[in-house]
């Protein structure tokens, strides 16, 4: 067995052996039943670990993640993020739903270079729903530089994937009923901190003000 699975059954004796019998009890309670009362839709990026953002515990957020952190709205198509979706609203009855993207997003910087694609025909396919983020881009901030473009983009993903999750009928239904919010936020790596896509001001505004 080669060193990369060795560390990972490390880290599982580590937790068999000091974390999970510290929460046993916890563990004991969400054997059984679920009862989140967020749906965290994001992206795969190993850097995103929204546990450790949001120093959450299991059983405490429902997660969905895909390249891009998209939302489809194809309606013929049959795919994980919006069946992902439906449960969490109709069958969980979550309160809240929050779209998070992140800082230098490997499936936007592709949107900008579609010949990074040319050998990965289902990413290129699944990419297609970003294009709204181009429409919805961002007012370029000067001070993030060289970064600045992809960065307006990656938001402006944020505010067309919040139109895509307005326009599911299990969220448009729960939405009108006021049982169910929705935000966008906007996570970046590098300093750890969130911003807030305000629907009335259209722009994102620091989390932690």
């Amino acid at each position: 067995m080669d060193e990369s699975m060795q560390k990972l059954i490390a880290g599982h004796i580590r937790f068999h052996r000091e974390a999970f019998p510290e929460r046993r009890d916890h563990f004991h309670l969400l054997a059984e039943i679920q009862a989140p009362q967020y749906l965290f839709i994001t992206c795969s990026d190993s850097r995103i670990v929204p546990d450790l953002i949001l120093q959450t515990e299991p059983g405490d957020i429902f997660i969905s993640r895909s390249i891009g952190n998209v939302v489809p709205v194809s309606g013929n198509d049959v795919d994980g993020v919006t069946a992902t979706i439906e449960y969490a609203v109709e069958v969980l009855k979550v309160k809240h739903i929050i779209l998070c993207g992140h800082s230098d997003c490997g499936a936007l910087k592709a949107a900008l270079n579609r010949k990074s694609l040319e050998k990965l025909p289902k990413a290129s396919r699944w990419l297609h729903h970003v294009e709204g983020a181009f429409t919805h881009r961002q007012p370029l901030r000067p001070e993030e530089g060289e970064h600045a473009e992809l960065t307006s983009i990656i938001r402006g993903n944020v505010v067309a994937q919040l139109i895509n999750l307005r326009a599911q009928p299990s969220v448009a239904k729960a939405l009108a009923h006021h049982i169910l919010e929705v935000h966008g936020w906007y996570y970046d790596i590098l300093t750890g901190r969130i911003e807030q896509y305000d629907e009335q001001q259209r722009k994102f505004l620091p989390l932690l003000g």
